[in-house]
């Protein structure tokens, strides 16, 4: 029997495996893209079968829902991330699943929970079992394509809004790259939390209705003209951002440096263009400016689980609530993985592309 409908049929019969006794309850196996070597995705990826273990005392077993292709996967698989996988490995850092079988002795999870898929061991595989203590619960009732996507991009918005400056209702923060998945996070969350917004984008005719539909204040074109338009917009020197996002990089990272206020704080968590950065030095001797730098993957690992737990139930809030949506591009089982890739590596997108079982 297929190993989806092996996993479906357990998932309906609320099945529980009972530890000791494999030859009831045998080992499956389940799809999975894995790397046996860093490179190009479509070069180094392929499908395989790899061993599901029946769940033992204290483990659970996980059947995918939705698991999400991020820019930072293509930088894993390539080897360039800031925190590679030992070889081979299993693909991708975010998606959720459902408990599909439960040995004893499980830390109350039950057989149809929602949980988040175990990043470390790579999302894009149809199954996992794992140590009920290293599993996560999420909200069953948010849209599995949603709830897919709050482990990343919304959570990176919400530490940079809260860890770096103190902001308050009525203040303004700045963006490149706005028409993007985490900058359209960025324009709802901000919104939210009572502050206003200035997006970056490349092509304003383009993305400003759908960010303006969003909650954008202001959207201005990646030119020059931009840093004297900010003043006006903000309504004076005065008032110019104190908080920037940056994740471009290059020529870009440069204009933000002219478009914040005094002592204003240019957080850099990308660098989609992968030009250095310089920095005008006039900047920062008259204006007095801070550069610092984010990476969600080190404030997971440093993070207490109650931290962790009270950023998400945050970011579950909203997108329980409505005020934060995320659009889906395309969705590809997993089988489909050339054709996803290839889709995710495309421009134009409005929307992440994911993964099924």
């Amino acid at each position: 029997m297929p190993l989806r409908r092996r996993i479906f049929l357990l998932f309906r019969a609320g099945t529980r495996f009972h530890c000791g006794n494999p030859k009831k309850y045998p080992n499956m196996k389940a799809e999975a893209l894995v790397y046996n070597e860093t490179g190009k995705p479509l070069d180094v990826l392929s499908l395989q079968e790899i061993d599901v273990p029946a769940p033992q005392t204290g483990e659970v077993t996980i059947a995918l829902e939705r698991a999400v292709v991020h820019p930072s996967d293509m930088g894993m698989i390539g080897g360039t991330y800031g925190r590679l996988r030992a070889l081979p490995a299993v693909a991708g850092r975010e998606g959720v699943g459902r408990i599909a079988a439960v040995g004893g002795n499980a830390a109350g999870l039950s057989v149809g929970d929602r949980v988040r898929m175990p990043e470390d061991a790579g999302v894009w595989r149809a199954a996992i079992t794992v140590p009920a203590s290293e599993v996560e619960k999420v909200p069953s009732d948010i849209p599995a394509e949603l709830a897919a996507m709050a482990f990343i991009n919304p959570m990176t918005v919400w530490r940079i809004l809260h860890d770096f400056v103190e902001l308050k209702p009525g203040d303004w923060v700045l963006q490149n790259a706005g028409s993007s998945a985490l900058g359209q996070c960025l324009v709802q969350i901000a919104r939210g939390l009572g502050l206003r917004t200035v997006s970056v984008v490349r092509n304003v005719e383009k993305w400003e209705p759908l960010l303006k539909a969003l909650g954008a204040d202001a959207v201005l074109p990646e030119e020059k003209d931009s840093i004297k338009r900010i003043v006006e917009i903000v309504g004076g020197k005065g008032n110019l951002p104190k908080l920037a996002l940056n994740s471009i990089g290059g020529e870009s990272a440069a204009r933000l440096t002219r478009m914040v206020g005094f002592a204003g704080t240019i957080v850099t968590f990308g660098g989609m263009t992968g030009d250095l950065i310089r920095f005008p030095t006039r900047e920062f001797i008259f204006n007095d400016l801070r550069l610092r730098g984010f990476w969600m993957d080190r404030w997971n690992r440093s993070a207490t689980p109650e931290a962790r737990a009270e950023t998400a139930e945050k970011i579950f809030a909203m997108m329980r609530a409505g005020t934060l949506k995320m659009a889906v591009d395309a969705v590809y089982p997993l089988r489909e993985y050339k054709a996803a890739i290839a889709r995710a590596l495309e421009g134009g997108r409005n929307g992440k592309v994911q993964f099924t079982a």
